[in-house]
Formats: structure tokens, C-alpha cells, sequence
């Protein structure tokens, strides 16, 4: 993977890549309102993320004993009061944890559904988005979709036949929410210059962890006053994150105008766009060679860093024996520390570059999954300090990453390249999941778990390191 000259002969056209730099230079630098405008949508969007995908929503309700059969609930009770603990062997395989585990699977088949509609949709709308100046426009009709799905959250009763409209809401939102952020990522360049791309991009990922986290600590009182086996807890936890949505959405209403049509970029039907894209895709591969190698990378590492949000509670709970209460606090402060990591990451990127940035974060991530793994007979310690210097890494790599891409990408591409960077993500989701239960399956451990996820970021650091840059970009 590099720079090369191509089969033919033909020189990588690196004009394209400085594109940005070209168009920037000579431009004063937004206002601060309007950055800080266009950085809340990540501070708005964070509650879905957060608080209805990863830690209540999806975890607490929709997948727990409150959707089973009431039969099948109620031979998981045991005679002290308790439910069954299906991490116990002698539990395994009885109808109440097999309950458990097909609502798993089903909440895992919905989300699988919802990544193959935006493999499909997310590059061909930012394709639309880039030749019709309508970026805003999409990204204000996913505030309103996203939010809407929320809002219809509050009607899933606590019942077998709900769980599907549960599902697909949750999956339909998500899909919303990506395409929403391919447009609203592809508006970076135009809140940005190339001397402040790195901050801004880091300003809008640390907004959002640090959104995160005060939107679970709205949320868990309510769970906590009402009950959290009470159905009403968390269909007013979705409605909280609704109008979060909506309300902290606004400023980027107001105040950051319409993305310009791009002359370059070609106007047709929704069906031609996949032609469109397909010849684009090759273009890309023969002129911007780097972006090419640079987005095939990013998928696999930026599975990787999925990876350390989605398992992380699982191993938390799990391999280390955290209690639920503990599991919470956790997640506070790996948001605040993920958020807090990013701000301050963002001043590092404008000063080193993003590329650099991002192979010292990789390499703290893999140091540290490691250092986990080899120090997991010390107990709790290990992972609340390894754990949390984890998440230091995941933001600024997320950041850098739309940094660097921002500067790579063609101005009249942005949207579409961006799409093709949601899809990318998308196509390499399998690998963290893969390595985890390989590696649980291998060894017998679920600690071993983490050599999984570190051997996934590790081979996406490889990949990166052999992807050649032009020095006149800045990265």
C-alpha cells in the first residue's frame, strides 16, 4: 500500500488531495459560534449512542427478562428472590437464560439489518448531498428522524410482541443517525481550515463523550426513583433523550448555513448514483491511492475501537467481576475521560498531524489491552487503570481519523468520501466480534477476550503504517 505510480504509469494526482488545503488557505477561519454550533450535533446525538445503544436502553430493557414469556420468566426465579445468574454453569441451557440469549441474538440480527441498509445507502446520499448543496438538509432531517424514534421508544411495552418494534426502532434510528453524520461530517471542511481542522474535529467528539456522560447521569435517577424493573423508567429515559436530541440540535439550525453544490460532482437519479459511485470508487483507487489505503485501515482499527465500547462492560462485569453499579460509574468515566482526552487531543493534532497522533494512540490502545490481559490476576485495579487509559486512546484516534480524512478528501467530495468512510466502518464491523469469541472459545477465558480486540487494533496500526502520504497535506 503506498503512493506509487500506478499500473499504467500514471502519476497518484496529489492536487486533488491538497484540495483543501488550496481552498482554505486564504479563507478567514469560522466564527466560534458557528464551530461551536456545528460541534453540538455530536453533544445532541450522544444520548441515542449512549444511553439507548449501549448502556440502558438496548442492555437494561429490551434485551432483559422483562421481554421473555412470562412461563420462561418466571422459571428463572429462584427461591431466595433472585433471578438465575446464566454466567453459571448450572444454569446454562434452562429456558429462562436461553430466553435471555435469543433476545440477544435478535436485538444482534436487527442491528446486522441496519448496517447492510447504510452499506448501502451511506456513500450513495453523501454522493447526492455533495452534488445538490443539501448537506445541512440531511443532517437536520436525521435530528428529526433520530429524535422521532426516541420519542416512539415510550410506546414498548414490556412485552414479547413488542420487542421487534422495539428493535427496528432502534436499528431504523441508527441508520437515520449514520446518515445523518455522513453529511455532517462532510461539513467539517467547511467550519474548519486546514491550520484548525484537528481541534474542531476533536471539539465535536469531545462534546459528544462529555454529552454522554451527562446524559447518563440525567437519566439514571430516573431509573433509580422509578425502578429499574419498572417499563416506565425507561420509556422516559428514551424520552429525555429525545428532546435532548432535538434541543441541543438547534444551534447548528440557526446558525451554520447550507453546504454550496459542488460543479464537480455529478447530479442524478438515486439509482445512478451507484454508477456514479462505483466509477468514483476507481477513480479514487487510480488518483488518491493514500485515501484509498488510509480508509481500509481506518475500517479495521476503527472496528477495533468499537470493540472496546462494546465489550468493555462485558468484561468489566464479567472477567473482573464488577458489580451493576460499578459497570455505571465505569461508563461515566470512560466517557468523561474519552471526552476530555479528545479536547485536549485536538491541539495535538494541529501540531503534529493527525496521522501521527493516530499511530501513538493506536499503540497506547494496544500496550494497554495487553497490559490488561498480563496483569488480570491483580484484580479490579488493573482494568479500572488500563481500562480507563483505553478510552484516553479511543477518542483522539476517532477525532485524527475525521481530521485526516477531512484533509485528504477533494472539497467536492467530502460527503461521498465520507459515506464511503461509514460504509468501510461498516464492512469490517464482524472482525471485533469474530476475534472476541474466537479467542473465548480458544481459551476458555473471557479475558482472553481483550487479546482479541488488541490483535484487531494492532493489525489496523500495521496497515496504517504501510500507507504512504504525500508530505504537502499536512498530516
Amino acid at each position: 500500500m503506498s503512493d506509487d505510480h500506478s499500473a499504467a504509469g500514471t502519476p497518484i494526482n496529489t492536487a486533488a488531495m491538497t484540495a483543501f488545503g488550496r481552498e482554505h488557505d486564504d479563507v478567514a477561519p469560522a466564527s466560534r459560534r458557528k464551530v461551536i454550533s456545528w460541534a453540538m450535533w455530536d453533544w445532541a446525538l450522544q444520548p441515542f449512542n449512549t444511553v439507548i445503544l449501549t448502556f440502558v436502553w438496548i442492555a437494561l430493557y429490551l434485551t432483559s427478562r422483562m421481554f421473555l414469556d412470562p412461563d420462561v420468566r418466571a422459571s428463572g426465579l429462584l427461591a431466595d428472590g433472585s433471578y438465575m445468574n446464566c454466567n453459571k454453569s448450572e444454569y446454562l441451557g434452562s429456558a429462562y437464560c436461553s430466553g435471555l440469549t435469543d433476545l440477544s441474538e435478535w436485538w444482534g440480527w436487527a442491528n446486522f439489518a441496519a448496517g447492510i441498509v447504510i452499506l448501502l445507502l451511506a456513500p450513495v446520499l453523501g454522493q447526492q448531498a455533495d452534488a445538490r448543496g443539501n448537506k445541512k438538509k440531511w443532517v437536520i432531517g436525521a435530528t428529526i428522524g433520530v429524535a422521532l424514534l426516541q420519542f416512539a421508544l415510550f410506546f414498548v411495552e414490556a412485552d414479547p410482541k413488542f420487542f421487534w418494534f422495539g428493535a427496528f426502532a432502534v436499528a431504523i434510528a441508527a441508520v437515520i443517525s449514520e446518515i445523518g453524520n455522513v453529511s455532517y461530517y462532510a461539513m467539517l471542511s467547511e467550519v474548519s481550515t486546514p491550520k484548525n481542522v484537528g481541534r474542531i474535529s476533536g471539539l465535536g467528539w469531545g462534546l459528544g463523550y462529555i454529552g454522554g456522560v451527562v446524559a447518563l447521569i440525567v437519566c439514571i435517577p430516573v431509573l433509580f426513583l422509578i425502578g429499574q424493573d419498572k417499563p416506565l423508567a425507561f420509556k422516559l429515559v428514551a424520552v429525555i433523550c429525545a428532546v435532548w436530541t432535538i434541543v441541543f440540535s438547534i444551534p447548528l439550525f440557526r446558525n451554520v448555513p447550507e453546504s454550496p453544490a459542488y460543479a464537480s460532482s455529478e447530479k442524478v437519479g438515486f439509482f445512478r448514483s451507484y454508477v456514479v459511485l462505483a466509477k468514483n470508487i476507481g477513480k479514487l483507487f487510480r488518483d488518491n491511492r493514500p485515501t484509498f489505503w488510509f480508509m481500509l485501515s481506518a475500517a479495521v482499527y476503527r472496528d477495533g475501537l468499537a470493540g472496546v465500547f462494546a465489550f468493555g462492560a462485558v468484561l468489566a462485569a464479567q472477567g473482573f467481576g464488577f458489580s451493576f453499579l460499578e459497570v455505571i460509574v465505569f461508563g461515566l468515566a470512560a466517557n468523561l475521560v474519552a471526552g476530555v482526552s479528545t479536547l485536549l487531543a485536538g491541539r495535538i493534532d494541529d501540531a503534529i498531524g493527525p496521522r501521527r497522533l493516530i499511530v501513538i494512540a493506536l499503540s497506547g490502545l494496544v500496550v494497554m489491552a495487553f497490559i490488561v490481559f498480563a496483569l488480570k490476576d491483580y484484580g479490579t485495579i488493573v482494568f479500572w487503570i488500563c481500562g480507563l487509559l483505553l478510552c484516553a486512546f479511543v477518542g483522539p484516534t476517532q477525532a485524527a481519523s475525521r481530521s485526516l480524512l477531512t484533509r485528504l478528501a477533494p472539497p467536492s467530495q467530502q460527503g461521498e468520501i465520507f459515506g464511503l468512510y461509514a460504509t468501510t466502518g461498516r464492512v469490517a464491523s464482524f472482525l471485533s466480534p469474530l476475534a472476541w469469541s474466537l479467542f473465548l472459545a480458544w481459551f476458555g477465558g473471557i479475558v482472553y477476550g481483550v487479546l482479541g480486540i488488541g490483535l484487531i487494533l494492532l493489525i489496523g496500526l500495521v496497515l496504517l503504517l504501510f500507507v504512504r502520504f504525500p508530505k504537502d497535506v499536512g498530516v
